[in-house]
């Protein structure tokens, strides 16, 4: 398989209200990340990138506009996803937007 470069930091990622999913176009294919929406809190269960497109940022990118996105909003986040679970354990200024999480650490 053929990977297709990319500059992730350049992709213009939308909030896709309608469908509950940040997305991003890549050539004629989308990366996601899936969400449902509760009140102010954003689940976030499932990120998607395809595969020639893989190992490049695009996941991370992703991560982080839900992420800015959420706090933004003033919202909280409830990673089920296990790749977003993971960028928020690696930028731990996110860990403040999970829900439950306490404050006093």
């Amino acid at each position: 398989m053929e990977y297709i470069a990319v500059d992730a930091k350049s992709l213009e990622v939308r909030n896709n209200a309608a469908a509950e999913r940040f997305e991003v176009t890549l050539g004629d294919t989308i990366g996601l990340i899936d969400y449902q929406r509760q009140g102010s809190t954003y689940i976030f269960t499932h990120t998607g990138v395809p595969q020639e497109y893989g190992g490049q940022g695009v996941a991370d990118r992703l991560a982080y506009v839900a992420l800015e996105t959420a706090k933004a909003e003033g919202a909280q986040v409830v990673p089920l996803c296990p790749f977003v679970k993971k960028y928020i354990q690696r930028h731990k200024e996110y860990e403040a937007l999970v829900v439950g999480h306490s404050q006093t650490k």
